[in-house]
């Protein structure tokens, strides 16, 4: 049996706790500090509140302690992760190599994305060191990740499978150091690859003028799901800590939805939670928050993966425009709208407008407010929908533990046993008079027992087991009683049986995979630098943020320009007709040279 987990994100404790209810096996969430999303961090309480919570759905809580440290930060993040270990912490998800020089409490330690994982060699030394789950870079293919399974089998390995897509390898981007004196291996990311950029050539022509060049459509592989399985993939994780509530909530329930089917297909694999949601609304991911979608290189190389007109949010296609006349609009499509709804579309000028619903009939839609004149026949989003959201801003999700009862008849009473789903049972005996009943008892007793209420279990009353050879007649007060007392018990025994993940990290002496550390090894600290220093590191460079070097790469992207362009000497056979080097130009005149990697198929980013 393989078990596999759905991760969703966790901006605080509601979203945490709504992934819970609609179906996540784990949920990561930041501390109050040194977490890559400086603006999502939580107090030690409340993920302690958020552990209890989960717990009893045996559901993981991994916080994110994954940002590089200074050296006066060090003792500070020993401390803060002793009290996420007490708060219940099941995994740390981690970047700083200082780490396992510190004296840590024994929770298992998962590489983060920001390691830059892309290699058989760099998983196989980070599970040699006792990382227990490796969080694999953006970019692998499927083929890529097959290559790192059969390396390290015994090692979980995590995937990002929805949301927003950093265009440069996790870790090894300085753009935003560079120009905003903001890291973004510190939390601190100002989205250098959402601004508007003009192409220009060698000789000064322009290619693009002001459009967003490196910005990226969003993650989707609802489709890939099973096929990143069969290579390895054992955890499924959503981006969003910085997203809302109602993003957590749809697109968790529709990732869970997923699996859960696949599930039913291949019993060899099996989810790593109890419990069953259920929900109130029909989940569709193209209605939260995106840029458009993309499988982003699992199948290798593929156009569409860029969204050059805007970084904003489109939402779902509805339909084109039909008619405008006056104040109306005319769609057509076969969606339906609603008064409040937000829609929007790209102008001639490439511009992304928008306008909300004031009134709506069939498919004439009355703008509030004045609105720009729209081309016919243009392409029109939704990216607010009234009525989506105000099923998501309710209760939408309900998570439920299957418990079988067993009601049976002792010499001096009654023993009530409930087993749920998981295998954990309680039985209490109760002292009771047997009173013979005059009509069947049995529909009334099943009835009495599923009527579980807020609890988190559910049974069904055709896995109740009445055990009588008479029929007796038992109050419905005292059954309800009994049932109350019975379920208490049963959630303690989980709290109690459930078990924290422990692991202690052993020092080891394995040799890095290289003899030189450049300024991409993010060595921020004494500690991390002693660290790879006695794994074999000869030159060992700082980290760019403490020593930047000059003429080096701000950015290493997979998503390639002359691709988009459809002027790769590898995959095209038209050339492109304008001198190299191209140069990217920001709004503020700042220049940025691209250079092309074709050996290891990606481009650069340098600044002039």
């Amino acid at each position: 049996m393989t078990y596999i987990e759905l991760l969703a994100p966790a901006r605080n404790l509601e979203c945490g706790m709504a992934a819970v209810d609609h179906g996540a096996d784990a949920v990561y969430i930041g501390a109050q500090r040194f977490g890559a999303r400086a603006a999502a961090g939580n107090s030690v309480e409340d993920i302690a509140a958020l552990c209890r919570y989960a717990h009893r759905f045996a559901v993981k809580v991994y916080v994110t302690v994954n940002t590089i440290l200074y050296d006066d930060e060090l003792q500070a993040t020993e401390r803060l992760l002793w009290q996420l270990y007490e708060a219940g912490a099941d995994a740390f998800i981690v970047q700083d190599l200082a780490m396992l020089k510190m004296s840590l409490p024994p929770v298992p330690l998962h590489a983060s994305t920001q390691m830059d994982n892309r290699s058989p060699e760099q998983v196989s030394w980070l599970a040699d060191m006792g990382y227990s789950q490796v969080v694999l870079a953006r970019e692998c293919s499927l083929e890529q990740i097959a290559r790192i399974h059969q390396a390290v089998p015994h090692v979980p390995l995590e995937a990002f499978v929805h949301g927003a897509l950093c265009v440069s390898y996790s870790g090894c981007c300085q753009a935003s150091q560079y120009c905003f004196s903001r890291s973004a291996n510190r939390g601190q990311c100002a989205q250098f690859c959402r601004l508007p950029f003009t192409l220009e050539d060698a000789e000064g022509n322009v290619l693009a003028k002001e459009k967003y060049l490196l910005s990226l459509r969003d993650m989707n592989r609802t489709s890939s799901l099973e096929e990143m399985m069969d290579a390895g993939i054992r955890s499924f994780k959503i981006e969003g800590r910085l997203k809302d509530v109602s993003y957590v909530k749809n697109v968790t329930a529709a990732y869970r939805k997923q699996l859960d089917a696949i599930f039913r297909r291949r019993p060899e694999y099996r989810r790593s939670s109890s419990g069953k949601s259920t929900y109130t609304f029909t989940p569709q991911v193209d209605k939260s928050f995106n840029r458009g979608f993309t499988h982003f290189f699992i199948n290798g190389r593929q156009q569409g993966i860029e969204a050059f007109d805007t970084p904003k949010s489109l939402g779902e296609f509805v339909g084109t425009l039909k008619d405008q006349r006056g104040g109306c609009l005319t769609v057509a499509g076969v969606k339906s709208f609603h008064n409040g709804d937000g829609l929007c579309f790209v102008d001639e000028y490439g511009r992304l407008q928008g306008f909300r619903i004031n009134r709506v009939e069939g498919n004439k839609l009355f703008p509030a407010g004045q609105i720009p004149r729209i081309p016919l026949r243009t392409p029109i989003y939704r990216n607010y929908d009234q009525e989506f959201e105000r099923l998501l801003a309710r209760p939408s999700a309900e998570r439920r533990i299957h418990i079988a009862w067993r009601l049976s008849q002792m010499s001096w009473g009654f023993a009530l046993t409930a087993t749920d789903e998981d295998d954990n049972t309680v039985t209490l005996t109760f002292p009771a008079e047997k009173q013979l009943a005059r009509t069947p008892q049995k529909p009334n007793l099943c009835a009495l027992l599923c009527k579980l209420g807020n609890t988190p279990f559910e049974a069904k009353p055709e896995e109740v087991e009445i055990a009588y050879d008479e029929e007796w007649f038992l109050p419905a007060s005292l059954v309800a009683e009994w049932r109350r007392q019975v379920v208490e018990k049963l959630l303690a025994l989980r709290r109690i049986n459930y078990r924290q993940p422990l692991q202690r990290i052993t020092p080891t002496t394995h040799a890095f995979v290289s003899q030189q550390l450049t300024y991409l090894g993010n060595v921020m600290n004494a500690q991390s630098q002693a660290f790879y220093a006695q794994h074999g590191v000869a030159e060992i460079a700082p980290a760019y943020e403490l020593q930047p070097p000059e003429s080096v790469p701000l950015m290493f992207c997979r998503h390639c320009l002359r691709y988009s362009m459809g002027w790769c000497p590898q995959q095209h056979a038209a050339r492109s007709p304008y001198r190299e080097p191209y140069y990217l130009v920001s709004t503020d005149g700042n220049r940025f040279r691209l250079q092309f990697d074709c050996k290891h198929c990606q481009m650069l980013v340098l600044k002039e």
